[in-house]
């Protein structure tokens, strides 16, 4: 595996540790800067928000400068976020931390390329793999994030404000990796030629199938985690509960991620995303139990597991659906729609769970969960009509 792609898993580790970080202390911030309860996960909708805004300009600032250019822009803007989050915590700020988190997720939404990046450097054969040795990153990410959170909260005299510079930490050693990295320019990856109206990219049963599995899987998984430190605040257990259960959950969203590739290889996509879609299901059975240290942590293993199970093949699977002319904007439009999606659910976890109930919000997730299984089954019909009304 080329250098390249261990380069860009150790910038992935980098990006999802300061995410977990963020997951871990942004509601609970939001909850205490916050006019009303209501609002607590607010500043993790505008993490989104600044993700989903970030998906098309990055892609093409990308085609345009190229995939190194465009990392860098992003972990610069990110630091202007942790710059804004210091300055909103040190005035008690509610408004200003908001933006920041926004800038902070643009900042992130140029890191959700480093995936694509590693495709365009491995072996066409090793495509999979290279996917997975990204994502994987993130392993070290579930260990070294949820201990920065928690050993960086209480230090200081303003709570939280060292997670912050920790974050900035982070930033800057992304940056120093980036500058060792060497990848192709923009006009090898982004090659011209016919590309196809964007309409017809989009009516292909590979790619609705590839974005309703990563909007689900995406959208299931983040609804329930960004609920889960509220859920077990009210449920009684402490700060280093709420971190160790966020761990496990990371751990099991990208540990199988060294595999996935091979058992997508060897058993298909589809298949794959069937088993991450009943695991899904699963974590919402598991809420429905208790609201014991045990089930938390059941259940949010299940739901990383179902997320890496839906999200990692999807993204393969989408790779099928378009030509390298065609590329930045299909690209960018699975990007908006499965962020944008994202945006929502964090923006609703707070009012849900307030209002629902951990046991409820994870009940109506559970038809949801199935949804990409309902659209397989349609793709399959589809493709044994005599006059499909889907074409490639």
């Amino acid at each position: 595996m080329p250098l390249s792609v261990l380069l860009l898993s150790l910038c992935q580790a980098l990006l999802i540790s300061g995410n977990i970080l963020l997951i871990a202390v942004s509601p609970l911030i939001g909850a205490q800067l916050a006019p009303s309860s209501a609002w607590s996960t607010a500043p993790v909708a505008t993490q989104w928000l600044g993700l989903m805004c970030a998906t098309v300009p990055a892609s093409l600032i990308m085609a345009r400068f190229g995939r190194r250019r465009g990392f860098l822009l992003g972990n610069l803007i990110g630091l202007a976020g942790v710059a804004a989050a210091c300055e909103a915590l040190i005035h008690t700020d509610f408004w200003r931390f908001m933006l920041a988190t926004w800038l902070l997720g643009i900042g992130i939404g140029f890191g959700q390329l480093y995936r694509f990046a590693a495709i365009e450097v491995a072996p066409v054969h090793h495509r999979d793999r290279a996917i997975g040795l990204v994502m994987g990153g993130g392993v070290l990410a579930a260990f070294f994030g949820p201990w920065l959170a928690n050993t960086s909260r209480g230090l200081g005299d303003t709570p939280f404000l060292a997670s912050f510079l920790g974050l900035g930490a982070l930033y800057v050693l992304a940056l120093l990796v980036l500058a060792l990295i060497r990848l192709p320019p923009p006009e090898t990856t982004h090659e011209p030629g016919s590309a196809r109206p964007l309409g017809q990219v989009l009516r292909q049963p590979a790619f609705i199938v590839a974005v309703l599995s990563g909007l689900i899987g995406y959208g299931v998984m983040n609804l329930a985690m960004t609920a889960t430190p509220l859920a077990m605040n009210a449920a009684g257990h402490d700060f280093a509960h709420v971190a160790t259960t966020i761990q496990w959950h990371v751990l099991a969203m990208f540990l199988p991620s060294f595999f996935t590739g091979h058992l997508s290889a060897r058993f298909g996509a589809r298949t794959m995303i069937v088993l991450g879609c009943l695991l899904l299901a699963a974590s919402g059975l598991v809420a429905q139990i208790d609201q014991s240290i045990g089930s938390f942590y059941g259940g949010l293993i299940l739901l990383g597991l179902g997320w890496n199970f839906t999200f990692l093949p999807a993204t393969g699977l989408l790779t099928e659906s378009y030509r390298p002319a065609e590329k930045a904007r299909t690209q960018a439009t699975n990007e908006f729609l499965v962020f944008s999606t994202v945006a929502v659910t964090a923006l609703i976890a707070g009012p849900l769970v307030s209002e629902l109930g951990w046991s409820r919000l994870n009940a109506l997730l559970i038809p949801l969960s199935l949804a990409p299984i309902l659209a397989l089954a349609w793709q399959r019909l589809a493709s044994r009509a005599p006059h499909p009304h889907i074409g490639g």
